[in-house]
């Protein structure tokens, strides 16, 4: 007969769990870091369209953001009815905040 070496079967879950925390504790720091810039992000761009349309250059030099990472928060939006596309400036569409239901 052999007898198992896993070293797993001798610790309990809950002891398991905790090692796991302690090894991705940087990596849930950094993630939650992450997660709390871009909500900060999304409200300040968010507050920007709230009263006016506004064009994707607009918002970004309102919030101080190169076009390409506002066009991409506002196709975001868009894809899930945070905001609608309201008339158009010259060749750019105008973006407004969606109203609320």
């Amino acid at each position: 007969m052999t007898t198992s070496t896993n070293p797993t079967k001798n610790v309990s879950r809950a002891e398991m769990l905790k090692q796991l925390r302690a090894q991705h504790a940087e990596s849930v720091k950094r993630t939650q870091e992450l997660l709390k810039e871009q909500k900060r992000i999304q409200k300040e761009i968010c507050q920007v369209m709230r009263d006016t349309p506004k064009t994707v250059p607009e918002v970004a030099e309102a919030v101080g953001m190169p076009t390409r990472e506002v066009l991409w928060y506002i196709a975001s939006f868009k894809k899930y009815g945070l905001v609608v596309e309201n008339g158009m400036c010259a060749d750019y569409p105008l973006y407004q905040k969606a109203e609320e239901k």
